[in-house]
């Protein structure tokens, strides 16, 4: 499903559905998104595989790059504190991924669309907006 968020046309996969995990699965996703003109691609926590949230199986960083190459952003949404307090190094991960601009971990929908806002806001004008 397409929404419009803060002027931000943002494709959301359903909670359920086929759990991504491989570079094949994001580039499922990213071709949906992309053909309904979304800038932003949210995927609820819940359609990851669990292998996604142990970095040495290299689930996420494929599926993150699959993803992030179409400059496209992306939000994983929900509930991952059992995750981060698990692993230093996925903690390390959603730290850094938070303070960019790329993907991010977020808790809810409100989270979303505050950060958008904070991107959108700093965004420069592209000439066609003018």
């Amino acid at each position: 499903m397409t929404t419009e968020i803060h002027g931000v046309q943002v494709f959301e996969l359903a909670a359920k559905g086929k759990k991504l995990r491989t570079a094949r699965d994001a580039t499922d996703v990213m071709g949906e998104a992309l053909s309904q003109g979304a800038r932003w691609i949210v995927i609820p926590v819940e359609r990851l595989d669990e292998d996604f949230f142990r970095l040495k199986t290299g689930v996420a960083g494929e599926i993150v790059s699959k993803l992030v190459v179409y400059r496209v952003g992306v939000a994983f949404v929900g509930d991952i504190s059992r995750y981060v307090e698990a692993s230093d190094s996925f903690r390390a991960f959603v730290r850094e991924a938070n303070r960019g601009k790329d993907f991010w971990f977020l808790a809810d929908a409100e989270e979303l669309r505050q950060r958008l806002a904070r991107v959108e806001a700093t965004r420069p004008i592209d000439q066609e907006q003018r």
